[in-house]
């Protein structure tokens, strides 16, 4: 367990290196796009040449630095002190007390005296199907949340197994490193709307009421427009993969295995991860980033060639090859 807490905290040095890189190198893209579409020289034949001035990019580039790093970092502060209130949003969540469930309140609390862990926050989300997940970056913020589904739905050895996956995922600090990812890919895709929403609005007030020059200016504005575009949705797809793959999918065996450990039968945890496959809650969840927390990833079951394009870039495993595993511990 320690080894997978080191990794997990190398992982996340790692994403918070990564990232602002990835940032400026999209910020230099832009600078460049631009710089080589509105520069350029007439040849011999009267052809208008495009030109990159890379001293140009480079001065303009290092002019910005400075006011990235700040908006990213703005950013990631924000997000990172909101993320619980980001993801209850997200899920629907709520808290739970004691007094209106006893039964998992005290589950969670054996347990955390068992492992010797801080008791987390108990969240409870009202939806009849099954699912559950944890989250958090801090002893104030960890939280264990279950749907209402899952609670009615299971038995107590099994409920109990769920929750100290859960409870293993808080130890590892799977979860701080979940919620980093969750932060960068946000800043991602807002970067991606507003490259989508100038690339509609070049369209639509783009070429309108203008002479035949201006229109050929419009058009090449367009183009620079949706090359940005195409360059930021490259980069954000494949910080997404980036991202997937740094969250490997051993967290999910690890917290299977810490989570056995914990509660003394992984029969029941194979179980229960069955009854939740059969039927997984949080569909509604629109944001697959936050849906990689989710002891299931309710998108990821099903049959075909979909699903097997999917898993290949699952942060998940297979649930059935969870279950074998656990029924051979």
């Amino acid at each position: 367990m320690q080894a997978q807490i080191m990794r997990n905290n190398r992982l996340s040095i790692l994403l918070l290196m990564m990232f602002p890189a990835i940032i400026l190198g999209m910020v230099w893209v832009f600078l460049a796009l631009v710089n080589y579409f509105g520069n350029g020289y007439y040849n011999e034949y009267g052809e208008f040449v495009n030109q990159l001035d890379t001293e140009t990019v480079n001065y303009y580039f290092v002019t910005t630095i400075p006011w990235v790093l700040l908006g990213v970092g703005v950013w990631f502060v924000v997000s990172y002190l909101f993320n619980s209130t980001m993801i209850r949003h997200a899920t629907g969540a709520r808290p739970l007390s004691r007094q209106e469930n006893p039964r998992i309140y005290n589950m969670v609390e054996n347990l955390c005296i068992a492992c010797n862990m801080d008791m987390p926050q108990i969240n409870v989300i009202d939806d009849p199907m099954l699912n559950a997940f944890a989250s958090g970056i801090d002893k104030k913020s960890y939280t264990v949340t279950v749907t209402t589904g899952l609670a009615n739905r299971l038995n107590d050895e099994e409920l109990e197994g769920v929750i100290a996956h859960e409870l293993t995922h808080i130890r590892n600090r799977d979860t701080r490193l979940l919620i980093t990812s969750i932060i960068f890919v946000g800043i991602i895709s807002t970067i991606m709307s507003l490259t989508v929403r100038m690339i509609y609005n070049a369209f639509i007030f783009g070429s309108g009421g203008h002479s035949r020059r201006d229109e050929k200016g419009n058009g090449l504005s367009i183009i620079v427009v949706m090359l940005i575009g195409l360059a930021c949705t490259a980069v954000a797809y494949l910080f997404t993969l980036l991202t997937r793959f740094a969250i490997s999918r051993k967290r999910e065996y690890m917290a299977d295995a810490g989570g056995a450990e914990l509660c003394g039968n992984p029969l029941a945890l194979a179980s229960a991860l069955r009854k939740i496959s059969d039927n997984p809650g949080l569909g509604q969840v629109k944001r697959d980033d936050v849906a990689q927390l989710f002891i299931v990833h309710p998108q990821l079951v099903g049959q075909g060639f979909l699903n097997f394009f999917n898993s290949l870039f699952a942060t998940h495993p297979d649930t059935e090859k969870r279950i074998q595993i656990l029924e051979q511990f």
